[in-house]
């Protein structure tokens, strides 16, 4: 009978091997071509279609790395890579992680692990403080709000939408008991830029709520205004709606645009609505003095989101959430099985951050943030930040020069949306050649109603070569473009 598994002592040799195997990889990565050429399917073929029934040996196990998985693989920290947005990679918080993998709690409640619990709390009040956030927003040691790591902004927009239902519902049948909940629910109505993220509009659908988008304007620089928002508000009550949640955005996505939340916030205070705030990309920037400003108008926000596993060092899943009130989170998912009570939580000295999510079971993420914080240090964080802004606007220079191009929106931090003057055509041959070519990749967006091209610098390798690189291959496809149309 053959052995199964792996001991101590073969875990170790093959732990520094693939250390190696990574920090190869990742040291040679620009050798690479950023984007597979591979076509859908591609994978089953190159391997059996059954698991072995016997162990294979390790040996060929990492050989099919190389044959079967890289092929395949779209390389997001390569210094070519431009599209979306940022996903973090670093050493130490790859570190982080293999330990969290090894502890292997499943943290969802302080008794599950206490350390688990309890860094998590710590590490968000730390993060808060980098970010500047009011103090409402802090756990401390006698707060009333507070943080938690969620999977992705997507949960954390979704969970303070339920959070928010669950509020309004519980308000309105305390002043008329007589109504039925799902009549209240019929009649609610939630809302987001029209700029906002996709996974926006899928909260309202899991949630059972209406979702309306608020118009944006390149005039507004794709921004979401008081005086639309009011007016639309208006409208919606004189209908016998009841508006109660608006999610802001702080770094869209098509073009990175912020909503004026020092316009909204009181707005939402006055309404009674639930007001989040998603920075999913841009909210890492804010813990630079020059770029806090983008956050003013966060104190009349009841949750705020961002992720460090975008720019901020830290891998994913890191999607750090914070709330003024967590009993309003708690109050909207709290179940208390006997399995999972355990002697210290009615003390009012622990967080079970089961009752903060959506899922059960959660993994030891603080131990990324923790050893990143303390390896790089808020200098160290604030100088990477500021480096990827220099190379966006090194590019959008370039793009500026060149009088074929034009910028389609403000650049503000590590994104460019450009293309090339002229109809959407040219630009959609353009962006299929700079892709088809593997040398950089790059994703769309549709602003004012135009195919634009987004150039966003990701890779914590990126210098000012790979940016240059980057143009002069732009450039270069779009002279062979307009080489062929006809004069």
């Amino acid at each position: 009978m053959t052995t199964c598994g792996m001991d101590a002592a073969e875990f170790r040799k093959r732990g520094k091997e693939m250390v190696d195997y990574i920090a190869d990889y990742l040291e040679t990565i620009e050798q690479r071509e950023v984007y597979p050429d591979v076509q859908p399917g591609y994978l089953r073929s190159l391997i059996p279609n059954e698991a072995p029934e016997e162990p294979d040996a390790y040996e060929d196990v990492v050989r099919d790395i190389e044959r079967v998985i890289m092929p395949g693989v779209t390389h997001w920290h390569s210094p070519y890579f431009y599209a979306y947005f940022p996903t973090a990679n670093s050493y130490p918080a790859m570190l982080a992680d293999m330990l969290s993998g090894a502890i292997g709690c499943i943290g969802f409640s302080w008794a599950a692990s206490p350390a688990c619990t309890e860094l998590e709390t710590v590490m968000l009040d730390w993060l808060g403080k980098m970010l500047n956030l009011p103090d409402a927003f802090l756990a401390g040691t006698t707060g009333l709000g507070g943080g938690v790591i969620q999977g992705t902004a997507s949960e954390a927009t979704l969970v303070a939408l339920l959070a928010a239902r669950s509020r309004i519902v519980q308000k309105i049948q305390a002043d008329s008991p007589e109504r039925e909940e799902l009549d209240i629910i019929s009649r609610l109505v939630a809302y987001s830029s029209d700029q906002a993220h996709s996974s926006v509009e899928r909260a309202g659908l899991i949630a059972g709520v209406r979702m309306k988008k608020i118009p944006t304007a390149v005039s507004k620089k794709f921004a979401v205004h008081g005086e639309t928002f009011s007016a639309m508000l208006k409208e919606d009550k004189e209908a016998g709606l009841i508006p109660f949640y608006f999610c802001a955005t702080l770094g869209t996505t098509p073009s990175c645009a912020f909503d004026c939340i020092t316009e909204l916030g009181p707005i939402c205070k006055a309404e009674n609505m639930w007001m989040h705030i998603d920075a999913a990309y841009a909210g890492s920037a804010f813990i630079c003095p020059e770029f806090r400003p983008l956050l003013n108008g966060v104190e009349f926000a009841d949750s705020f989101n961002f992720n460090p596993h975008k720019w901020l060092l830290v891998n994913f899943d890191c999607s750090a959430m914070w709330v003024k009130k967590r009993a309003d989170i708690i109050g909207a998912f709290k179940m208390d099985p006997l399995y999972l009570k355990h002697d210290h939580q009615e003390s009012g000295l622990v967080t079970d951050y089961r009752h903060w999510q959506i899922p059960l079971g959660r993994r030891f993420r603080s131990l990324k943030m923790w050893f990143v914080f303390r390896l790089y240090g808020l200098k160290g964080l604030q100088a990477y930040i500021r480096k990827h802004v220099e190379l966006a606007k090194e590019f959008e220079r370039r793009v500026r020069e060149d009088q074929r191009f034009e910028i389609s929106a403000d650049v503000v931090l590590g994104l460019v949306c450009f293309r090339m003057k002229g109809s959407d055509e040219k630009n959609k041959t353009l962006l299929k050649r700079i892709n088809a070519a593997r040398k950089i990749h790059l994703v769309p967006c549709q602003l004012a109603g135009s195919f634009v091209l987004r150039f966003a610098v990701c890779a914590r390798t990126t210098e000012s070569r790979h940016v240059q690189e980057a143009w002069s291959h732009i450039s270069e496809i779009a002279s062979e473009i307009l080489q062929e149309l006809p004069n």
